[in-house]
């Protein structure tokens, strides 16, 4: 769903995850490719989707592998 999130809104997508600055970055970029649609916008539009894409996958892949370390370290104890 959140990737969903991502292609349709990708700063949306990033405030979700709590990447508050990489929204804001995104954000500005994502509506200058909105505003400039017809020069080439789409490319900023698709380079924001991608960004927003990544990060989230990035932050999903973090908040795994620390589940991962928490348990390991709770069966040491």
């Amino acid at each position: 769903m959140i990737y969903l999130v991502a292609i349709l809104i990708p700063p949306l997508a990033l405030l979700i995850e709590g990447k508050i600055f990489q929204a804001i970055f995104n954000a500005i970029f994502w509506i200058l490719g909105i505003i400039f649609v017809i020069l080439g916008g789409f490319i900023l539009w698709g380079i924001t989707i991608l960004h927003a894409i990544i990060v989230v996958h990035g932050a999903r892949s973090d908040a795994r592998t620390q589940k991962i370390v928490d348990a390991i370290n709770k069966n040491e104890n």
